[in-house]
């Protein structure tokens, strides 16, 4: 294909490329020219065009593979956030909330007129449930924002701390969703492994190097793991000597954890802290509350208010309002100890029956190492139970299933645990 790439800088032949990629001149994997080829075509030195094209590598809109030459970046996969569950399977797969834990919305509840267009702040009811509740966590909250959803708060981070090609460090397994985000932004997900204290703790060297790091506090998405204490300070050590890589905490377990919060009485020095009212108030609020370093804080309001401006004060005030409610009822630390129950229980039952399962953690979710992720979830399939393959989850960590405990009716957890049990007897005796 002939090129109509201009230039005679880097930057220059760089810009003029990524001007052809996005107005569809050149398709995804389409080969780019040759450094010799374009070098002689644009009149530069060879080094010229090489500097432009690993400019463009580090922004994630080409790749090069050696003597095959250099291609232009395909688009990138969508999120699985959605799992297909056949007519007929118990869901033990999507890892779905139980819609019976959640408070009901009782009519009249709202009283106040809805606001026009000179709102100027956020719902006074969700600022003060949600900074108490982060004051009992220990986790400083002089200043507070409001955005919808945890992945919303995350990205608009992201983007104002990271450019095209940075690292960010993530946990291995990780959740889809964010997985998902960075590739969008051509972020590169680095991982980190996570065993039954939370994820390892990189040296500051390597944390110097990423832009940013995602971590989960409490109820990993999938193992359950929560951050030790021991390890928590391991993260701070390292950190201090990586000023200005961004931590952010998604702790979107945190109203229903039973675990021990984070300990702040040491600052990170560029934080972000995100909690979700997903979990307990139903992930159709799309509101989430943060807090953190003054300075991102700041830009990230500033970058709200440019963009969307608010979050709707009708939804802050629903949340709020149901936040108070599950509060004033003991309802979250019910709510809780239901989940961490049925996880416990199949936890517990597939122990007995020999399946090696670490009991540590919380959440929705039981991670379990296997062979062969396909024919553990075809076996569960043919018993009648829906669960997620891990691979969607894995950048390098080994094969695993997650199986989800929200829809896990308790009579039904011995009955499951037989069958994981017969599900991977049956691998074994494919193999020998």
């Amino acid at each position: 294909m002939n090129t109509i790439a201009s230039g005679s800088t880097a930057v220059e032949i760089a810009e003029s490329i990524e001007q052809q990629i996005r107005a569809g001149f050149y398709r995804d994997g389409a080969m780019l020219p040759a450094v010799r080829a374009l070098a002689q075509q644009l009149q530069v030195s060879p080094n010229t065009v090489a500097a432009a094209y690993k400019l463009l590598r580090d922004a994630a809109l080409i790749v090069t593979d050696g003597r095959r030459g250099t291609r232009v970046a395909s688009e990138m996969p969508t999120a699985e956030t959605q799992t297909t569950i056949p007519e007929g399977l118990r869901d033990m797969a999507s890892g779905n909330i139980d819609g019976a834990t959640l408070p009901a919305i009782e009519a009249g509840w709202l009283t106040e007129s809805q606001s026009g267009y000179d709102v100027q702040s956020n719902d006074p009811l969700l600022l003060d449930v949600a900074g108490q509740w982060l004051a009992e966590q220990g986790v400083p909250c002089q200043q507070l924002g409001i955005y919808s959803g945890a992945l919303d708060a995350v990205e608009r981070a992201l983007r104002l701390r990271c450019r095209p090609g940075n690292k960010v460090i993530v946990e291995d397994p990780c959740w889809p969703p964010a997985l998902a985000l960075l590739a969008s932004l051509r972020l590169k997900a680095v991982p980190v492994p996570v065993d039954a204290e939370g994820a390892l703790a990189p040296s500051a060297e390597v944390l110097r190097s990423a832009a940013a790091v995602i971590l989960t506090p409490r109820a990993h998405n999938p193992t359950g793991f929560c951050i030790s204490e021991r390890r928590w300070k391991e993260w701070l050590d390292n950190l201090a000597g990586a000023p200005d890589t961004l931590l952010i905490l998604d702790d979107h377990w945190g109203p229903l954890s039973a675990a021990n919060p984070l300990s702040f009485t040491r600052e990170p020095l560029s934080w972000l802290y995100v909690v979700s009212v997903s979990k307990f108030l139903g992930p159709d609020l799309r509101v989430s509350v943060v807090t953190g370093s003054p300075s991102v804080l700041k830009s990230m309001h500033h970058q709200q208010t440019l963009g969307p401006r608010w979050v709707s004060l009708l939804l802050q005030r629903l949340a709020g309002h149901l936040w108070q409610k599950m509060l004033d009822s003991s309802r979250l630390a019910a709510v809780g100890a239901e989940y961490l129950g049925r996880r416990s229980a199949l936890i517990q039952g597939l122990n007995d029956l020999g399946i090696a399962v670490p009991a540590q953690g919380e959440g929705l979710h039981v991670w379990l190492p296997v062979a062969d992720e396909t024919s553990v979830v075809q076996t569960l399939a043919s018993l009648g139970w829906a669960v997620q393959a891990g691979s969607p989850f894995r950048l390098e960590s080994p094969a695993a299933v997650r199986i989800s405990i929200g829809n896990l009716n308790p009579i039904s957890v011995p009955a499951l645990a037989r069958d994981v049990a017969h599900a991977l007897k049956q691998r074994r005796r494919a193999v020998n």
